[in-house]
């Protein structure tokens, strides 16, 4: 085993006390079932799942490192959607922390009038996916993964956000890669052919760009709080375009009937994030912001237009085959790793100590190197 035990293990007083953190949640997963299961003993976990074998493991060891790999990316995501509903969610017992930025919400919701809710459901889910997917190793016999040493990242400092909560991720740097965009509308080009996108937004593929607040002198101009706001709109679609790929690409590489069931099904409400908050980003006024520039997407054709929200037909498996609507990337060679870098390119792991790559690195390499059937 060559994961980092100081991230694959947890005691289960660890896991109880995460678990009834409520108040906390950036430290727990909050009040969802999947969160009360967590407070069960391993064998009870076993029975309520119907597992008799999970005394004895029951899980491959590419099966557990793929479960493990996603639990540390639901974590990830669990901390930046926590910092996202903190100013602009809806917050409420389900997803507990922050009071909310008037300012920043206004903005937001310049993009769809249900945006909180929207931003709070989101949040509300990958809590629920992190917290089943550890619960689901524990009660195999599996190691768990814990992140909390690496959450020393700092707060935005606005009104609203838990300004003391230490972070795992950086919302306040980032270079958003908006070729997904593109990708979804191209008829001849796919990433698993070798095909290369274009960004439907230059200029925020580049720099480092705030996606919330960094503190309130970024909510008095306008214009400066809307190209933030613009900026988180096409960040959702970014973050949940990559989990729609992850799980259908790791899925193909699992053994156990079981283990299939909980990606697809995972994966699925991955799809639904992404083509929500695809068709939200479309609504993001144009706008330059000094150097960032949001352009009339509906000003240069299809590529852009931003109603086409539905996949396009385009070359699969190989260009010989007519084009089909797909999720795209799904080629499954170095998967995980592929997500873990360009997470760190999209600038949310800035600050994190080298220790923190090392520990995602081992992660990810052992959920690439899990193979169907062994």
């Amino acid at each position: 085993m060559d994961e980092n035990p100081a991230i694959t293990h947890e005691s289960q007083d660890q896991i109880n006390r995460r678990s009834l953190m409520v108040k906390g949640a950036m430290l727990g997963v909050g009040a969802t079932a999947a969160g009360r299961l967590l407070a069960d003993p391993p064998s009870a976990l076993a029975k309520k799942a119907g597992h008799t074998h999970a005394a004895k493991g029951g899980l491959t060891h590419g099966d557990a490192a793929i479960l493990r790999f996603l639990a540390a990316a639901e974590l990830i995501e669990t901390d930046l959607w926590q910092q996202y509903n903190e100013l602009a969610g809806i917050q409420d017992s389900e997803v507990p922390g922050g009071s909310g930025n008037a300012a920043y919400t206004a903005a937001v919701e310049v993009l769809d009038g249900d945006m909180n809710q929207y931003i709070h459901d989101n949040t509300d889910d990958e809590f629920s996916h992190a917290a089943f997917i550890n619960a689901y190793l524990q009660a195999h016999g599996a190691k768990t993964v814990n992140l909390d040493q690496f959450r020393t990242l700092p707060s935005s400092q606005a009104d609203g956000a838990q300004k003391q909560v230490g972070r795992l991720t950086n919302l306040m740097q980032l270079s958003v890669d908006t070729s997904f965009w593109t990708r979804y509308r191209s008829d001849t080009l796919n990433p698993d052919l070798g095909d290369t996108l274009p960004q439907a937004v230059p200029t925020l593929a580049v720099g480092e760009h705030p996606a919330i607040p960094r503190n309130n002198a970024d909510t008095a101009d306008p214009n400066h709080l809307q190209a933030i706001a613009n900026t988180a709109g096409f960040h959702f679609a970014f973050i949940e375009q990559g989990g729609t790929s992850l799980y259908a690409q790791l899925a193909q590489r699992v053994t156990h009937h079981e283990v299939l069931r909980i990606l697809l099904s995972i994966g699925g409400s991955e799809i639904m994030h992404f083509q929500t908050w695809h068709d939200k980003a479309g609504n993001a006024p144009p706008l330059t912001d000094g150097g960032l520039v949001f352009p009339d997407l509906n000003a240069d054709g299809e590529l852009t237009q931003t109603n086409l929200i539905m996949p396009e037909p385009t070359a699969f498996l190989s260009r010989k085959f007519p084009p089909v609507a797909i999720i795209r990337p799904t080629a499954t060679k170095g998967a995980a790793m592929g997500a873990v870098n360009a997470l760190n390119d999209d600038g949310l792991f800035i600050g994190q100590p080298p220790a923190f790559f090392t520990a995602i690195t081992k992660l990810a390499k052992a959920a690439d190197a899990a193979r169907h059937g062994s």
